[in-house]
């Protein structure tokens, strides 16, 4: 099973392989062109085949990428990682999101001698037996010691805590709530504050997961736009701009547990990828990349708006607006959402019926523009199914 890459799940037509993509877009392996707001589900945040993490890329492959142990640029990373990251004083690398949520979690047992993590309910965290969305195949055992609350319920967050008493070892939490089939939630700064303290009063780990959003709402991590900051954040997707690489971030409380646990790949010290992602931070301070993409966002959300309002279609967009999402209203089973996503691929837009997109430095305004046209298409499918 493919999960979210397989194509099964999207509406008829889809594109299953892809030849290249250059920019904002991407062209499957018929030739057909498509504005990309998926992004490679998200580690595209420059744009594909952006040319200074590719030079970067070439010139680190001429001198050696999977060696006897790690390059120099490692270091440099991880340097780099701690001067941007104002909640990091160390780094570790691993391949991919499930590998740095799981030493997250492992890094804070260690550190208290714990056992229990609080995690939202319906949050994903990665493909592990542990966090996994689907439970086949997994034992009870494989999600023993853990305990759901409500993502930005200060109250369900508080008595999750108490049930815990004295076996707290982290909150693990999203940088904002992005279940695949509900509206996106930004977190409440009485959420985020109240998360803090709970793991300050029980001497507990805060975890943030910003594997998904990581980079592109804040340079400095998701949960900086809420003023708190956690113990430990993991990292992926955009990090690298779409070459494989993980991260985790973590204080200094937390570096010895960090060095104590067992946690390996034999691919996690490649230079490559270290690399790309050393020219994709460059990028990213470079240009205003956050800003940028907040804009197309905005100028996305408010063209669909103004469109739903002229079908008279109920829209519910939800979340950031450089990360978008758009539900139907009363469409429990997405065949509105699958119509109206059929439409506008047919007219070049790569979009989603369920799942958050994303939208990255390398996009114009008549990219929008172009996505905006083709949502248009899409309201005329949709105009007698609700």
């Amino acid at each position: 099973m493919w999960g979210h890459l397989d194509a099964k799940k999207l509406p008829e037509g889809y594109p299953q392989f892809f030849a290249r993509g250059e920019g904002g877009h991407v062209w499957d392996v018929d030739g057909r062109r498509y504005v990309d707001l998926m992004c490679s589900w998200g580690p595209i945040v420059l744009g594909h085949h952006d040319p200074a993490v590719d030079a970067a890329a070439r010139k680190q492959a001429e001198m050696g990428d999977c060696l006897n142990g790690p390059g120099p640029v490692l270091v440099e990373l991880a340097e780099r990682l701690v001067d941007r990251i104002p909640a990091a004083d160390w780094a570790m690398f691993q391949k991919n999101g499930t590998d740095a949520t799981t030493a997250c979690v492992t890094i804070a047992r260690a550190a208290t001698g714990r056992s229990t993590i609080l995690m939202a309910r319906g949050s994903y965290h990665g493909a592990a037996p542990w966090c996994t969305p689907v439970p086949a195949g997994t034992t009870e055992a494989d999600r023993a010691h853990q305990l759901r609350f409500e993502y930005n319920d200060v109250a369900s967050l508080e008595a999750a805590a108490a049930a815990v008493g004295d076996d707290l070892a982290a909150i693990l939490v999203t940088g904002f709530r992005h279940d695949n089939i509900v509206d996106q939630e930004l977190p409440t700064p009485e959420f985020a504050q109240a998360a803090r303290a709970i793991c300050d009063r029980k001497g507990a780990a805060l975890i943030v997961d910003d594997v998904r959003a990581g980079f592109r709402l804040h340079a400095g991590g998701s949960w900086e736009t809420v003023g708190v900051r956690p113990d430990l954040s993991a990292w992926s997707k955009a990090i690298a701009n779409g070459h494989t690489l993980a991260a985790v971030t973590g204080r200094d409380s937390l570096r010895d547990a960090a060095t104590r646990i067992f946690v390996t790949g034999s691919f996690w010290c490649s230079s490559v990828a270290m690399a790309a992602a050393i020219a994709t931070l460059e990028e990213l301070e470079r240009r205003d990349v956050v800003g940028h993409i907040a804009a197309l966002g905005q100028r996305l959300r408010d063209g669909l708006a103004e469109r739903a309002r002229g079908a008279n279609v109920g829209l519910r967009q939800s979340g950031p607006v450089s990360m978008p999402l758009f539900l139907f209203d009363g469409d429990t089973d997405f065949a509105i959402g699958r119509a109206f996503c059929q439409a506008t691929l047919e007219e070049g837009a790569f979009l989603h019926p369920r799942h958050n997109m994303f939208l990255c430095a390398a996009h114009t305004e008549a990219d929008i523009d172009a996505v905006l046209a083709a949502s248009e298409a899409g309201f005329a499918a949709i105009k007698g199914l609700r």
